[in-house]
């Protein structure tokens, strides 16, 4: 397997896997039973990371209901294929069209499907922030805010009944109407600090969005009401998301807190107060997920742990090494399996529960 941060992602039968090697971006599918390529599709890139990290593409596919995947590269380059065939149905280099410079670490949002359409925080100039392209040919619907891009994906909501996309962009956040674009609510936050990043993305529940960022950013849950969002708490102490997003149950957050390279902290935080209810300190960075009611965590050295969420502690029902190396992609989850990849590999691992 070749460079990239992209998680693997299960759709329609399909393991699609989003890699570099050499100077193609490959997008295929395998078979999650076996790993047997099924189809590749490739563009070139001459994408150069900055910091001499990984030059692979670092958002994952994003796949709607009618069958199309959706890759965004690291250098911006955007396309749709046919999840049965690997076709190319469309694509063009998005950062190039609408001039969103290059920042960090390229481009790094997962396209958010939202029906007909999917939409991306490019960050051009001239109104290019945020932008909605048809799912079926790639054509520009419309386009709002200039919010520079972040490293964080939008996700979907309903907030008092009405649907809305969420983002935290590079100024902070940002809630529109999918359908039209239009801004339904925006709050700055971000660092002080022009070396800082936004990533997590954002956690919603009923009418409220929890938010959290690292560099002196910290958290805050926003709630919409007639006269606007207002903010419910915020601070820096409780749940400062450096990368991988927090996952809410039962009324409170799990995630990470803090920088990466300083060594994070997995913390229990109260969704409606921000109380640290439990933190294992020098715990190390990784991502975290809700599976089958459980807390999925696959740490940044490899290793995988399953758990009960509860405020009361942490403790883990499996705990087994995957890979070596550094793992910083999502994994996939179905079941019993994890698919999950490091610099070099994807493996697939079925996780017994039984002692």
């Amino acid at each position: 397997m070749g460079e990239g941060f992209a998680g693997p992602v299960l759709a329609g039968g399909k393991l699609l896997l989003f890699h570099r090697q050499n100077n193609q971006e490959i997008l295929e599918a395998l078979d999650p039973a076996t790993g047997k390529r099924l189809w590749a599709e490739s563009e070139p890139t001459s994408y150069r990371d900055d910091f001499g990290f990984d030059e692979g593409p670092r958002s994952a596919p994003a796949v709607d209901a009618a069958g199309r995947v959706f890759a965004y590269g690291a250098e911006g380059f955007l396309r749709a294929v046919d999840l049965a065939t690997g076709k190319r149905l469309w694509g063009f280099n998005a950062m190039q069209r609408y001039q969103a410079p290059k920042n960090f670490f390229g481009a790094a949002g997962t396209p958010l499907v939202a029906g007909d359409r999917i939409l991306l925080n490019i960050g051009g100039p001239s109104g290019a922030g945020i932008i909605a392209f048809d799912a079926a040919t790639g054509r520009e619907l419309w386009r709002a805010t200039n919010d520079g891009a972040s490293y964080s994906s939008g996700v979907l909501a309903r907030i008092h009944g009405r649907p809305l996309a969420l983002f935290l962009t590079r100024e902070g956040f940002v809630a529109l109407e999918p359908e039209t674009g239009k801004v339904a609510g925006k709050r700055r936050w971000r660092a002080r600090s022009n070396a800082s990043v936004n990533a997590a993305s954002p956690v919603a529940s009923g009418n409220e969005v929890f938010l959290s960022a690292s560099y002196g950013t910290g958290a805050i849950l926003l709630e919409a009401g007639p006269e606007g969002w207002r903010e419910l708490w915020s601070g820096d102490d409780s749940l400062s998301n450096h990368y991988a997003a927090s996952v809410l149950h039962g009324g409170f957050l799990y995630g990470f807190h803090g920088r990466q390279e300083t060594g994070q902290a997995l913390r229990c935080v109260e969704w409606k107060t921000g109380k640290v209810r439990w933190s294992l300190e020098r715990f190390g960075a990784g991502t975290v997920q809700m599976s089958d009611g459980r807390l999925a965590i696959l740490r940044e050295n490899g290793e995988f742990l399953l758990a009960a969420p509860s405020p009361a502690g942490f403790k883990p029902q499996v705990t087994v090494k995957l890979l070596d190396g550094t793992v910083r992609a999502y994994p996939a989850l179905q079941q019993d399996v994890v698919y999950a990849r490091n610099e070099k590999v994807l493996a697939a691992f079925r996780i017994s529960t039984k002692p």
